[in-house]
C-alpha cells in the first residue's frame, strides 16, 4: 500500500511540471514571427499582427487592398519598410499592447 503512495505522490509532482512546461511552449512559439532585413537602413523588422495591419494600410494606398506579404516581390518589400519608417504605428493609429 505504501508503494502506491508514493508513486501517486511522485505522479501528483510531475504532472503540474509537464503542463507548465506544454504552455510556456504553445506561447513561445505562438509568439514567434518572421524577421525581415531592410538593406537599406540595416535593420531587421519582425512581421508581427501589427506590421500587418501597416501593411495593409500601405497596400490600400497602393491601391491593392487585396494583397499579401507573401505575394510582394522583394521589390516591393523594400519600398514598404521605406515607406514603414516614415509611419509609425502612431501615425498610422495602430493600437500598440
Amino acid at each position: 500500500m505504501q508503494i502506491f503512495s508514493i508513486i501517486a505522490l511522485g505522479v501528483a509532482l510531475v504532472i503540474p511540471t509537464y503542463v507548465i512546461a506544454q504552455d510556456h511552449d504553445h506561447d513561445h512559439n505562438r509568439n514567434q514571427h518572421q524577421r525581415y532585413y531592410d538593406k537599406h537602413r540595416r535593420d531587421y523588422h519582425e512581421f508581427d499582427d501589427r506590421e500587418n495591419r501597416a501593411w495593409h494600410i500601405y497596400a490600400e494606398q497602393q491601391r491593392r487592398s487585396d494583397w499579401k506579404w507573401e505575394q510582394a516581390k522583394e521589390r516591393e518589400r523594400q519600398r514598404y519598410w521605406s515607406w514603414r519608417h516614415n509611419h509609425s504605428d502612431a501615425v498610422l493609429q495602430i493600437n500598440i499592447r
